[in-house]
């Protein structure tokens, strides 16, 4: 069990110092990560993509912003805490829609302030999704362009879009994805589970019933589980999870990612519940639990089958008891085992002891 707070490092003085020390010194980057000057950045061939954008759209300024993006919803990734994690690509997308949708148009605005970005915003989210429709379709019926944010990660994963997204698809407009961060991905690449496979359950339901039914489905998959929890919410999680994942199922809570007070705890279930009973965390959580185990199944040999059946035959028991109790009592096949009784026992003997024991019954 280990507690791992993070840092983020940058700046160009850096690197000459981890070559001599090899340790990374403490930079604070958030809230003030330094600004980017993208008009100062090389430009490329103006050829488009499949989507309709040119690749010269970053020397649009916010006069003439539009550029040339095709008419379509943009679902936009922005960062999860740290605003440097936002790609060159997404920032071109916000300068050149003609309308942005957010969450929260306050956290949002900051964002788009600290670019320099000047395109109109609009609140959309999970209580107001069907009256914002009509005028979404508007838009995109008169060519307009939309991008889709969340207040932080990538749109649509537990979170607003999804609708929006099918409300496209089914009137034919475009929906471009545009990737960026996301915290179940940086969680899960960091946390030194398996990652071969994982299951993204993600908010449980708040219903007790349908949330340890959730669970119980859950802990008997042998992927990496993966889930948001409100920071309220971490005790009664780990109460529930201990009991029905099992004490020392190996788990990561994964905090505040990104952000100046990052950290990922590693554990089990058990010495979780334990820490965090005292301990009230600030900030969003991304939690991780190891799969289940896959239970390795050992074929009996031969030999252990036939001294099986030796002794169930000597203390007593029927030749068809004694096939019956080896097959259920191990891995083998009921078929199998007769096979090697006949072998073993003669064929006759088997057969006069089957009939004498169907003419009894």
């Amino acid at each position: 069990m280990h507690h791992l707070p993070s840092t983020v490092s940058s700046g160009p003085s850096i690197l000459p110092r981890l070559v001599a020390s090899r340790t990374i010194p403490s930079v604070r980057l958030f809230p003030s990560a330094r600004r980017v000057n993208l008009t100062s950045l090389p430009r490329f061939s103006s050829s488009l993509s499949s989507t309709g954008e040119s690749a010269t759209d970053d020397n649009v300024d916010d006069s003439s912003k539009h550029g040339t993006l095709k008419c379509g919803i943009y679902i936009v990734g922005t960062p999860i805490g740290n605003l440097e994690d936002i790609t060159l690509r997404a920032l071109r997308i916000l300068r050149s829609v003609d309308l942005v949708l957010s969450e929260d148009t306050r956290h949002s605005g900051k964002l788009l302030r600290h670019y320099n970005i000047k395109t109109p915003l609009l609140s959309y989210h999970k209580f107001n999704e069907s009256q914002c429709e009509t005028t979404i379709l508007r838009r995109l019926h008169e060519g307009q362009s939309v991008a889709l944010i969340s207040d932080a990660g990538t749109p649509g994963i537990s979170d607003p879009g999804v609708e929006l997204a099918k409300l496209c698809i089914t009137e034919n407009f475009p929906v471009v994805p545009v990737p960026g961060p996301s915290a179940l991905i940086a969680a899960l690449s960091a946390s030194g589970l398996s990652t071969d496979e994982f299951t993204f359950v993600g908010f449980l339901p708040k219903q007790d019933g349908l949330r340890k039914d959730r669970m119980m489905v859950s802990s008997n998959e042998t992927a990496t589980q993966s889930f948001y929890v409100a920071p309220h919410k971490l005790r009664q999680f780990l109460e529930e999870a201990s009991l029905i994942y099992g004490d020392s199922r190996k788990c990561v809570i994964a905090r505040e990612m990104t952000k100046l007070h990052e950290e990922f705890w590693r554990g089990t279930l058990g010495e979780a519940k334990e820490v965090f009973l005292t301990r009230q965390p600030k900030g969003e959580i991304t939690l991780l639990i190891e799969g289940k185990a896959h239970s390795v199944i050992e074929m009996p040999s031969e030999v252990q089958l036939e001294h099986e059946l030796r002794e169930l035959v000597s203390s007593g028991h029927s030749l068809s008891m004694a096939v019956k109790m080896v097959a259920e009592g191990t891995a083998a096949k009921r078929k199998q085992v007769y096979a090697l009784a006949l072998r073993i026992f003669g064929k006759q003997t088997v057969g006069k002891q089957m009939e004498n024991e169907d003419a009894s019954s």
